[in-house]
């Protein structure tokens, strides 16, 4: 595999992961959330990643996996690492509690005005916020690490369909962003801890990206690439569902997610249209 390959696709996974940052100069910047941009931004990025999973990766898993075992073990096969790669993520996302859980909702506003929407017992509990904080970055590294290695082998693969995730994960990642800055900025004082700890979780991409290349590449057959595929649109799927869409929602109008969907599935059938 030439190395010009490699280093493409680790530099779109480290672009897609640290735009947590963004999210955090966000909330450094910015005094109040731009809720319907975010609403139709999260909307467009699951757009992406439906549509890309279901038509393209998907059915690009199954090829190399009938070509490998045969018409109905790779069907099988295919099907059965897709809802691997689903119970990979709602594990690892059940696995995270409460407020730490990266799906949960914040708004720059509770830079300012947040303390008193926490419990009582945890509002001036400053050790505790921090904790929380760190928790937060480091449930959003776990959730990162997958996501890393689906941008990276996309982009491996195929170089035009792994922009397309990497701006759509990039998309995904600037609220988190924004959940990690929150409790760390109530719990120090400084916007510029809060950044750099948002900015640092973001790494987690490259190194589920590195961690990959490492363990997989001297095995990478035509079935461990299908295996592998095949679980990335699992886990595409169960984000867009579980936490873009939900989170579009509660962001702005059920309207403006909506739209944003729509259009983010016509742009990626466009641009996989122009590849032909």
């Amino acid at each position: 595999m030439e190395t010009s390959a490699v280093l493409y696709a680790f530099g779109l996974t480290l672009f897609a992961g640290l735009a947590t940052g963004i999210g955090s100069a966000l909330a450094f910047f910015a005094r109040t959330t731009n809720t319907r941009f975010l609403s139709v931004a999260l909307g467009f990025s699951a757009g992406v990643m439906l549509y890309v999973s279901f038509i393209e990766i998907f059915f690009k898993a199954k090829e190399a996996l009938v070509e490998s075992m045969g018409e109905a073990p790779g069907t099988w096969a295919t099907v059965a690492a897709f809802f691997g790669g689903i119970l990979l993520i709602a594990v690892i996302d059940q696995l995270v509690p409460g407020y730490e859980n990266p799906h949960e909702l914040h708004t720059i506003e509770e830079m300012d005005h947040g303390l008193e929407n926490l419990p009582k017992n945890e509002a001036h509990d400053f050790g505790k916020l921090k904790r929380m904080g760190l928790f937060t970055a480091l449930a959003i590294g776990i959730h990162n690490f997958p996501e890393g290695l689906a941008t990276f082998t996309a982009a491996l693969t195929e170089p035009s369909l792994g922009v397309a995730i990497a701006v759509a994960i990039a998309i995904h990642n600037i609220p988190e962003g924004i959940a990690v800055s929150v409790p760390i900025y109530y719990a120090t004082g400084s916007r510029k801890q809060a950044f750099k700890l948002s900015f640092l979780s973001g790494l987690a991409e490259p190194v589920g990206a590195l961690v990959g290349y490492l363990i997989l590449m001297p095995f990478f057959t035509p079935t461990i690439f299908g295996v592998l595929f095949a679980g990335v649109a699992g886990i595409m799927v169960f984000i867009s569902l579980d936490e873009l869409l939900p989170a579009a929602r509660e962001y702005g109008e059920h309207h403006m997610a909506i739209y944003g969907l729509i259009a983010g599935m016509m742009v990626m059938a466009l641009s996989l249209l122009l590849f032909l």
